[in-house]
């Protein structure tokens, strides 16, 4: 079996790797990525990447078709990759997103590769206040990366086949340890606020409903979608979570708090209404994957967030300003020179 993973050299890439990789000892693993956040390795032992086969650095926009030569399966992950990012380079967010993932499938397409395994978000549900949204349900993509997520499961919808099976795992929002840690996701950055300055800073009044997803669990989601014969529709997409991680920020804050002694809580009552705003039903995943639900609780998450932050030595209160926020080491690339406008590599 061979396996091709787009941007493995993220938040999420080092456990997709570790999983595949023990999923399927004697496949050969392949990983592309441009390398903006490469060097954000956080309590790292050993490069993630060693349990590859092959690592492949290049832009998803000039992707070389020969790499698919011999492939099996594509695990698409390379996105621009969240709200504040996507805000900023909006146009080079839906260029890479949509139009070069879309460019990946079609490649992929002819040169016969079996199945294809998209991250999508629920985040394409934005804003939801009458229920649980299912994979029927309306989308309201509020953001352009949001909205990047549509349009490239709208292009895979007209490319799947029997040939050519498409999965697009609409993913709760990650949380956890990672050696290549964000803290610019909700559950990380509580955690991080808590140890270093004993607070947590909520930007909003609290309320909006967000489902969420161990990166573990999102590894072994890939891991059953990639599988040969996974069950479902040539073209499926699925809700990726759990429907007890479906919670409040403001009581996600508070179990935050609760799991670290000392810790207080504030929120901004003033904020404007922060419209992203979802729960999801995540009973198609349950029916379709019994053996890869979630495993991860709050509980282990928490700790292990704590146990590796204190592992590293962090004690940051500016953290928000820091390189483990994705969009902070973007910009520090370009102020360098080293990124143009449109986020190709200078050099």
């Amino acid at each position: 079996m061979r396996i091709l993973i787009t941007g493995n050299l993220g938040y999420v890439g080092p456990g997709v790797v570790r999983q595949l990789r023990t999923a399927w000892p004697d496949a050969r693993l392949l990983g592309y990525d441009t390398g903006y956040f490469a060097h954000c390795l956080t309590g790292a032992a050993a490069v993630p990447e060693a349990r590859l086969d092959v690592q492949y650095f290049g832009d998803l926009r000039t992707f070389p078709a020969d790499l698919l030569e011999g492939v099996d399966v594509v695990v698409h992950l390379a996105a621009i990759s969240n709200d504040p990012m996507g805000k900023q380079f909006e146009e080079v967010t839906l260029e890479i997103n949509h139009r070069a993932g879309a460019a990946l499938a079609a490649a992929a397409r002819r040169a016969r590769v079996k199945a294809f395994v998209f991250a999508s978000s629920c985040s394409v549900y934005g804003a939801a206040a009458d229920g649980a949204r299912t994979e029927g349900s309306s989308l309201d993509p509020l953001t352009a990366y949001a909205r990047s997520k549509v349009l490239l499961e709208q292009d895979l919808d007209s490319l799947a086949g029997a040939d050519f099976r498409v999965t697009c795992l609409r993913f709760a929002t990650a949380c956890g340890w990672s050696e290549r840690l964000r803290l610019d996701l909700v559950l990380n950055d509580f955690v991080a606020g808590a140890l270093s300055t004993g607070k947590i800073t909520v930007l909003s009044d609290g309320s909006p409903w967000r489902p969420l997803i161990h990166v573990a669990d999102m590894a072994r989601a890939i891991e059953w979608a990639a599988k040969p014969g996974r069950p479902g529709a040539d073209f499926l997409v699925v809700n990726a979570g759990s429907d007890a991680w479906n919670v409040q920020v403001r009581d996600l804050a508070h179990a935050v708090a609760g799991a670290l002694p000392g810790t207080t809580v504030s929120f901004n009552s003033a904020a404007p209404p922060d419209r992203r705003s979802y729960r999801v039903a995540f009973s198609r995943f349950h029916a379709l994957a019994p053996d890869h639900q979630p495993r991860v609780g709050l509980a282990d998450a928490v700790e292990g967030l704590r146990a590796g932050l204190q592992g590293m030595g962090f004690s940051d209160p500016e953290f928000r300003e820091s390189a483990l926020v994705r969009l902070h080491t973007l910009r520090a690339h370009r102020e360098a020179g080293r990124l143009n406008e449109r986020l190709y590599w200078t050099a």
